[in-house]
């Protein structure tokens, strides 16, 4: 018999989510909503038809460590399929600005290129910064038509890009939930030709169901922007969701997070995390918020932990290693590098974005902090134990 704890993991992320097989892969690369008849698109390097290579530009929501660190694993992709070579490694801990202009200089190809003025950016998540941004980006794609493709990282980048609606193909990467956000139609129809998204259905109430069947609380903690943007960020609509199968309610703090410099932006969350732990919740989901860093992780761990609570990260592994309890982890973003550059390969191959799968399930993988777990008093079952992947035994 399966253990309780077991058969809830495998509920919880679904009997197929492993890495893709090649047969998986080659359904990807099939024709969906918008295709007449099946057909398969190849990811080998090709240049444009006049021989001339394609130019890809890059808009970016705003400073957030997971965006260069996802683009790095997209480029990693595409060199993996043979489309570039690299001067140099990919410099670690830059901004997505500094990472495109060195993509821009360091990249060699036949195929492709990274334009390096073909970066946007709406200030640092400053909300009055869009609609300048839209019209630039609308304003180059008119006037030069000199992009192929465009990347867009992150929430605010894609519904932007899909706003616009250019007739330039654009792959929207790093979205928490781009179906909420109002990016895709659907998690199988982006409901435009040029629009491609990754997709993971059910990905946070997952999370939560599993957070719940381990540690079986009647109120959890959650910190979010109260705006449309922030809210799909923190995944409330799953919480909420979930809260109502399950029976348990919600204590939210909200902490603004965009037009505000960074280091108020930690500020904000640090400070809910602190209010939370005082109004004594029986669990915290910590969700994404430009405030929760790698830097300032480890501060609401800290909090957490001193006020006993089990905590369970959205964001994965980086997390637990901080001092975080649990997390149903993601996968490591090579996998997710390539999943989007196997895109990119197919459109340049004549794909319309749309008639691509945008359905991603991440490899199953459990994170488990033991050292959390000893100092608020949580004694984890053995068939956590059994179940973890990742058991890290101190705060590093």
């Amino acid at each position: 018999m399966i253990p309780r704890f077991l058969s809830c993991l495998l509920v919880a992320i679904g009997l197929f989510a492993f890495p893709p097989s090649p047969a998986q892969a080659a359904a990807a690369a099939t024709t969906a909503p918008a295709a007449g008849r099946a057909s398969v698109f190849p990811t080998t390097p090709t240049a444009k038809p006049d021989g001339k290579r394609w130019r890809i530009g890059y808009v970016e929501s705003g400073d957030y460590d997971q965006y260069p660190l996802t683009l790095t694993q997209i480029v990693n992709g595409l060199r993996h399929l043979g489309w570039l070579t690299l001067k140099a490694d990919i410099p670690k801990g830059i901004s997505g600005h500094d990472l495109w202009t060195w993509l821009a200089a360091n990249a060699q190809s036949r195929y492709l290129e990274f334009v390096a003025d073909a970066y946007w950016q709406p200030g640092n998540f400053d909300a009055a910064q869009r609609a300048p941004m839209r019209a630039a980006v609308t304003q180059r794609i008119h006037d030069k038509h000199d992009i192929d493709l465009i990347i867009a990282m992150g929430t605010w980048a894609g519904q932007d890009m899909r706003a616009i609606g250019p007739p330039v193909p654009t792959i929207v990467a790093s979205s928490s939930d781009p179906v909420a956000a109002g990016i895709s139609d659907s998690a199988q129809d982006s409901g435009r030709d040029n629009l491609h998204t990754r997709v993971e259905p059910e990905r946070f109430q997952r999370q939560v169901r599993l957070f719940h069947e381990i540690v079986p609380f009647k109120t959890l903690g959650i910190v979010y922007e109260n705006s449309e943007s922030g809210r799909t960020y923190a995944a409330v609509a799953a919480v909420e969701q979930v809260s109502h199968e399950l029976g348990f309610t919600v204590e939210q703090c909200y902490a603004q997070s965009s037009s505000i410099p960074t280091d108020q932006a930690i500020a904000n969350a640090v400070g809910c995390y602190r209010k939370l732990a005082q109004q004594h919740v029986d669990a915290v989901y910590v969700t994404t918020h430009r405030g929760v860093t790698p830097d300032s992780i480890g501060d609401i761990a800290k909090i957490l932990e001193d006020a006993k609570i089990p905590s369970f990260s959205m964001n994965g592994s980086s997390e637990v290693k901080k001092g975080i309890l649990l997390s149903l982890a993601q996968a490591d973003l090579s996998y997710v590098g390539l999943f989007q550059a196997e895109t990119i390969a197919r459109i340049f191959h004549g794909a319309k974005p749309r008639q691509l799968s945008q359905i991603w399930i991440d490899p199953p993988k459990i994170a488990l902090n033991l050292a959390t777990a000893r100092t608020i008093g949580f004694d984890p079952p053995v068939d956590i134990l059994l179940a973890a992947d990742e058991v890290y035994q101190s705060d590093n």
